[in-house]
């Protein structure tokens, strides 16, 4: 008996060290990739500089950068990106590369006319006024919150992604990302339908978007007459039934913030369902990161992608915070793993290359052959939010 007890505290005295270990070599790859992240930004940063109303996209075959105005989805992660990097690095030429470029997507507070203002300004300006707390920037924020909720049918009880003719009220799945534009917007003005508007969102979304193993469909067309879903399916899926992995990401990040933002169970509930479906996947590779689509024909012979890893890296340390102790430290082990492959070279570029970009290897829209196998703003933006997460976090224990 006493054997069998002296066995036991040695074991776990040994994989409390090799836990220790471990994170302490990872703290030691974010420091670097950190540092690298910061270098290689302000390169892209300065690519563009003299470049007016340009922002980054991605990477052509040629190797060259591919740039965007203001209108396309993703024109406010780069900004953002460079805003989390002067939060890291608390160098003034950062600041200020991060305050120029955000000035480039200001007027996309007033768009109305697509659900991704959240994205373009939420990543942009809600960092800005997070780090900086400037007034103009809190006014953005309120206005964008404005626009995005014009899209809001009480009827579906969700906000419409798309003004696409061939469906008559498509939600998707990313449009979970957008809910904490408004949440914060209730915290900056007061006005409470904000943040009703996100809970509702997130409501139907969790009725209407899910099937019973927890994965999600990117698209559900709502009826406007009855309120209820007409059709579901996969628009960037392998196909309707599949498991498309940043579409899976969206979910599990979207969830865990709206607990954050209302302390709902049911919201943290589905978070913890969407992660175990996830890291327990037959088809997760064993350096974590995602396949674009669990599910893809010809895996393992499929292309990987990063940002699908670095979206679900950061949700999963958000998630761990949340949970009990062994549910943390599984959720967390997976997100270090995921961060050691993306900082690894297989996922990370060499300084001034890649056009700028920080990852390698994301997929955009594979049945359109969009960005497939490119780098793209929004996987180095959840890379670089993952690993500030993961020191924040480390930091925050050592201090205990």
């Amino acid at each position: 008996m006493k054997i069998s007890k002296i066995l036991l505290l040695t074991i776990s005295v040994l994989t409390l060290n090799s836990c220790y270990a471990k994170q302490k070599s990872t703290q030691s790859i974010v420091e670097k990739s950190l540092k690298f992240s910061t270098e290689q930004s302000m390169i892209l940063y300065r690519s563009i500089e003299k470049m007016p109303d340009k922002l980054p996209r991605t990477m052509n075959s040629d190797g060259g950068l591919v740039t965007s105005n203001d209108k396309w989805w993703t024109s406010g992660f780069f900004p953002g990106t460079l805003w989390y990097l002067y939060q890291y690095s608390n160098d003034e030429k950062v600041k200020s590369a991060a305050r120029e470029i955000t000035q480039r997507v200001k007027k996309q507070q007033y768009t109305t006319d697509n659900h991704d203002v959240g994205f373009m300004i939420n990543c942009s300006f809600g960092n800005a006024y997070k780090l900086a707390a400037l007034a103009p920037d809190k006014a953005v924020i309120i206005n964008a919150a404005r626009s995005l909720s014009t899209r809001f049918n009480v009827k579906i009880g969700c906000i419409k992604s798309w003004d696409k003719k061939e469906w008559e009220y498509p939600v998707i799945i990313d449009n979970m990302m957008n809910l904490e534009l408004l949440c914060e917007a209730t915290r900056l003005s007061g006005d409470s339908s904000f943040y009703k508007i996100a809970v509702s969102h997130a409501d139907t979304t969790l009725k209407y978007h899910y099937r019973p193993d927890g994965s999600a469909y990117h698209v559900v067309n709502y009826d406007t007459i009855t309120g209820g879903a007409k059709a579901k399916f996969n628009h960037q899926g392998a196909f309707d039934e599949s498991t498309w992995a940043r579409g899976q990401g969206w979910g599990l990040y979207g969830y865990t913030m709206m607990y954050r933002e209302t302390g709902k169970k049911e919201y943290l509930n589905h978070a913890i369902k969407i992660a175990n479906l996830l890291i327990n996947y037959p088809n997760l590779p064993e350096d974590k990161i995602p396949y674009w689509d669990f599910n893809a024909p010809n895996i393992p012979n499929e292309l990987k992608d990063a940002s699908a890893g670095a979206i679900m890296a950061s949700a999963l340390i958000e998630l761990s915070t949340f949970v009990p102790k062994d549910l943390s430290a599984k959720y967390l082990s997976i997100a270090e793993q995921q961060i050691r492959s993306l900082s690894s070279d297989k996922y990370l570029a060499k300084k001034g290359k890649n056009a700028g970009f920080i990852l390698k290897h994301s997929v955009g829209f594979m049945a359109k052959d969009s960005e497939v196998d490119a780098p793209l703003t929004y996987a180095d933006y959840y890379y670089v939010e993952a690993m500030l997460r993961y020191k924040n976090l480390l930091n925050a224990t050592d201090d205990k």
